[in-house]
């Protein structure tokens, strides 16, 4: 293995096309303020105690040649008052396409999603989770990547070539919602053949075939998600060594299968991989459905009941309650694990479909290993004409020492933000 000392990757693009007179342009942009309460102290006294953050999310299309090319900026910018690590940047989208009848041509900076679950996405492999901004990992930073699209009467085949590869990013030292002990990333290591300036690749086709929508996919480059070393830094402050993890990201192979099946009320749902490269060969599939009433209560809303289940074959154990333990720790190989290994979602969503757009999602995962829960409850409506509220929260009830779940006992939280959109 090569460690790497540092992180961060700068990406410029100079996106060149001929202009016709057939063009249209159009900017849009989101300016959010956001409040966290975590009712409980934290685990580390390090750590915040609550937070308030300013979000600045730009966007930009502009198409021409009579709607077969297009130019997309998107940009995000966040400044946190609490968090030095959460305040940070990104380019997520600055791309070019062009639209031909039998395929499709991007370059540039991109968001790519696959999957069909709820609780989690097995299948999405593309884009680098940043959990800076959430620790839902559907947020995602922007991947350069050629992408190349055939349409065919049986399906889309897409061929993806990225370089650049992208860390993951986790909350710093003061944040809260992070790993016990914390992710260091400036002891990040890269296995042999996976760093940074790599060509990462793959296939995916995808079709819908009657009610079915398919998707076959094929992954070879360095993993997104890291497995962990445990190591040690110095303590600024107390001058003695702190426990930490250090991601390391190895060359891996994913095959994932993804379907869903629409049959009037039913949406049938499964996702499922292999993957190679980090250890033992392992597998993961996350299954369920969603059924919708219509109408309920003598009213127009919509009401859907969720149920998944999800299996992992490497278990979930990560490491102690002690993190002066782990500075001791043998380990012959770095360790990965998930934290949906043997998991029962079930769920709600309501959508009201009144002038405020209301929405509402709420449920819990259980292990039903040791019966540890995550709550989770989100809810959205527009508040006037160019603004919104969101209100999220989330519990960590009755995590076991040694669970990933365990790290975040303590961080129980509520936010609300509001958003101002032009």
């Amino acid at each position: 293995m090569t460690r790497r000392f540092g992180v961060g990757a700068s990406v410029g693009l100079l996106l060149l096309a001929p202009m016709s007179t057939a063009a249209a342009q159009e900017w849009s942009a989101r300016i959010e303020v956001e409040g966290s309460l975590f009712p409980a102290s934290p685990a580390d006294p390090g750590q915040i105690h609550n937070s308030t953050s300013l979000a600045f999310r730009p966007e930009w299309e502009f198409e021409f040649d009579d709607r077969r090319q297009l130019i997309t900026l998107e940009g995000f910018l966040r400044l946190d008052s609490s968090d030095p690590d959460r305040t940070h940047a990104d380019i997520r989208v600055l791309s070019w396409e062009y639209v031909a009848i039998r395929w499709e041509l991007r370059v540039g900076l991109r968001r790519v999603f696959w999957g069909v679950t709820e609780s989690q996405h097995l299948v999405d492999v593309i884009n680098q989770t940043d959990l800076i901004e959430s620790p839902d990992g559907e947020d995602k930073l922007g991947q350069p990547m050629l992408n190349f699209a055939w349409v065919t009467d049986f399906g889309t085949v897409d061929v993806f070539v990225m370089p650049l590869f992208r860390e993951r990013t986790y909350p710093g030292s003061r944040g809260r919602l992070r790993f016990q002990p914390r992710v260091e990333t400036n002891e990040t290591v890269f296995d042999e053949g996976a760093d940074s300036g790599r060509l990462d690749l793959a296939l995916r086709w995808a079709h819908s075939v009657g009610a079915w929508d398919l998707g076959l996919s094929h992954y070879y480059g360095t993993s997104r998600d890291p497995r962990f070393m445990f190591g040690g830094v110095p303590d600024i402050v107390g001058g003695e060594e702190s426990a930490v993890l250090i991601p390391v990201y190895e060359v891996i192979h994913q095959t994932g299968i993804d379907a869903q099946l629409t049959t009037a009320a039913w949406l049938l749902k499964l996702e499922t991989i292999l993957r190679s490269g980090q250890g033992d060969t392992f597998g993961g599939l996350t299954g369920g459905f969603e059924y919708t009433f219509g109408g309920v209560f003598g009213t127009v809303a919509d009401l859907g009941v969720l149920l998944e289940y999800s299996w992992d074959s490497r278990g979930e154990a990560m490491f102690g309650a002690d993190p002066l333990d782990v500075l001791a720790a043998p380990l012959t190989e770095p360790l990965g694990f998930s934290v949906f290994q043997n998991d029962l979602f079930v769920g709600t969503r309501l959508a009201l479909n009144d002038t405020g757009s209301t929405s509402l999602l709420g449920g819990g995962a259980i292990d039903l290993d040791t019966g540890s829960l995550l709550l989770i409850l989100e809810t959205s409506r527009r508040i006037a004409d160019d603004w919104t509220m969101e209100i999220e929260a989330r519990a960590f009830v009755g995590a076991d020492p040694g669970e990933p779940l365990y790290s975040l006992r303590r961080d129980d939280y509520l936010r609300v933000a509001v958003s101002r959109y032009f």
